[in-house]
């Protein structure tokens, strides 16, 4: 009877380690089955590295990538696909914020039940993209070989439908590259932060609205400088007696200058972060480039340039493009995203933050609008320019950014060309062309 038992015992402990095992299996299994089926390793998706399952296609169904003969092949146009090489990404998967890694688990179409097979047994998910690829043809030519970014997004929902970095490339003929320098590889939208000069402004403009309680009343005297110590701030016009709004319109530096003095490096710092200017943000679960916001000492040149934009004021173009399109959304930004809502989730709401009351988003709008618009036809535009200093020989960056309330076109935007010189001279014209497009 004692040995029955002890063999009884004994079978119990087996099975409970079995069940243990199993469940430990199955835990691991639905915890670590994404990672397992996206994984190089799985030959039944991925052939030499190369992710070898889905389609990607943009907003109006363009093919962006496929798979062919058990090869991973691009769009038939060689525009397109330089256009979208950094929202798609390429073979190798080099580029790290391109669709081909960022959603592997979508295009295998993996679930714990099918594996990465589907239902039907055929291998792969078509994802849709919110990007259109005309948007991106055009962005592309208009940068014209320079180095730069240009993103569009529907303020009312979110979407992307434009996000071009340069320099770029083929993914047919991929470059042969020891050492990038030039960062083709890098996606400047998400992964770049650049110093914003004048566009700046507009955040201080912000808190100068909410802050300061006679900030319509006040009067500023530009004489073309302002003597900090032995700093100077300098204007590059001398615009005399001029008042906070037309300050903005003709970006003069005095005023803003004068600004940021008053409201102080904490209640900067403190606009910056909550716009999600100096931090990181999302697009489309990617993480962006960090922004960043340095407090200045009380009255320096230094706390003042901070204000226009300069300092060591670093802004990253996505978290850009999602500020100045809450502006337009009368104060509520909505989260940038890059994969088209289908099924229940498009029904639900967009995620959104509201990052300002709509009072202010209101009256920053009517300072933004384009008063004279022969450069933007059919537009009815609002934006702000702006030349950021970065030191040195170097010309400046050229920045555009803005939205326009055409109906049925809600659109933001934001165009930035490295060391591009003036931003009205040379960004806004790309904003124009990459809009009209946008209309059609």
């Amino acid at each position: 009877m004692y040995r029955v038992s002890r063999r009884t015992l004994s079978m119990f402990f087996l099975i409970a380690v079995a069940v243990f095992g199993m469940g430990f299996y199955v835990v691991r299994y639905f915890v670590y089955g994404t990672s397992w089926a996206t994984a190089p390793f799985n030959a039944t998706v991925f052939h030499e590295g190369v992710l070898i399952s889905g389609r990607v296609t943009d907003r109006n169904n363009v093919v962006l990538a496929d798979v062919t003969d058990g090869k991973r092949t691009f769009a038939e146009s060689s525009d397109v696909r330089r256009a979208v090489l950094h929202a798609v990404g390429d073979r190798e998967g080099n580029i790290g914020t391109g669709a081909l890694r960022v959603y592997a688990s979508e295009l295998i179409g993996y679930n714990p039940l099918t594996g990465a097979f589907s239902v039907t047994g055929s291998v792969g998910n078509t994802i849709n993209l919110t990007i259109d690829s005309r948007l991106h043809v055009e962005a592309l030519k208009a940068l014209d070989g320079r180095r730069g970014v240009v993103m569009v997004s529907n303020y009312e929902t979110g979407e992307l439908l434009c996000m071009v970095s340069s320099p770029t490339f083929d993914p047919n003929t991929p470059p042969v590259i020891v050492d990038d320098e030039v960062g083709v590889y890098l996606n400047r939208a998400l992964q770049a932060a650049y110093a914003p000069g004048s566009i700046y402004k507009v955040v201080t403009a912000a808190a100068a609205i909410e802050n300061i309680t006679d900030i319509h009343s006040r009067t500023f005297n530009c004489t073309g400088e302002l003597v900090l110590g032995d700093d100077i701030v300098t204007c590059p016009s001398v615009h005399g007696s001029i008042d906070f709004e037309r300050g903005m319109r003709v970006s003069c530096n005095i005023v803003y200058s004068n600004l940021a003095l008053e409201l102080g490096a904490d209640v900067l710092a403190d606009y910056a972060d909550k716009f999600g200017l100096s931090g990181r943000t999302t697009v489309g679960g990617i993480t962006t480039a960090s922004g960043n916001f340095e407090k200045a000492p009380p009255g320096t040149a230094d706390l003042a340039w901070s204000g226009i934009g300069q300092y060591t004021n670093m802004v990253n173009p996505a978290s850009m493009l999602r500020f100045i399109g809450a502006i337009a959304n009368e104060g509520t930004a909505m989260e940038l995203s890059l994969l088209k809502r289908s099924g229940l989730t498009s029904i639900l709401p967009s995620s959104s933050t509201r990052l300002m009351p709509r009072s202010t988003a209101v009256e920053l709008s009517n300072i933004l609008e384009i008063q004279n618009r022969q450069n933007f036809p059919g537009l009815q535009i609002h934006a702000k320019s702006g030349t950021a200093q970065v030191g040195g020989d170097k010309a400046p960056h050229a920045w555009y950014v803005g939205y326009i309330t055409n109906p049925g076109h809600p659109y933001a935007f934001v165009v930035i060309i490295e060391h591009g010189g003036g931003g009205t001279a040379n960004a806004a014209p790309v904003a124009n062309r990459v809009l009209q497009v946008a209309l059609k």
